[in-house]
């Protein structure tokens, strides 16, 4: 692929939806960061089943209240998600954008 047409993508995908970061890793599959849909806050992962309904996995968690030096942690199915964390999340561009647009 070009690197013109990857760039593009990356920017339509940024620009339709609650997209924070973008970045395809093979055909039809991607990492997104994000911020997590309303429905899946304040309950442990296992709990919010977001692999079952969206198709996707929340492999990390960056937390807005642990202040400018947060940094990402692997989220496990106990982690809880608060209002205002970013999370990267992976699958395909479809489950993706769906995920990312949900609320």
């Amino acid at each position: 692929m070009l690197p013109e047409h990857e760039m593009g993508e990356r920017v339509a995908h940024l620009l339709s939806g609650r997209m924070l970061d973008y970045v395809e890793v093979d055909t039809d599959y991607a990492v997104v960061k994000t911020k997590p849909p309303h429905d899946a806050v304040g309950i442990p992962l296992a709990e919010s089943r977001i692999r079952g309904r969206y198709g996707v996995t929340v492999v990390s968690v960056k937390r807005e209240t642990d202040g400018p030096d947060a940094t990402f942690t692997y989220a496990t199915p106990d982690t809880t998600l608060m209002y205002g964390d970013h999370i990267l999340v992976v699958g395909t561009i479809h489950d993706l954008e769906r995920f990312a647009n949900a609320n």
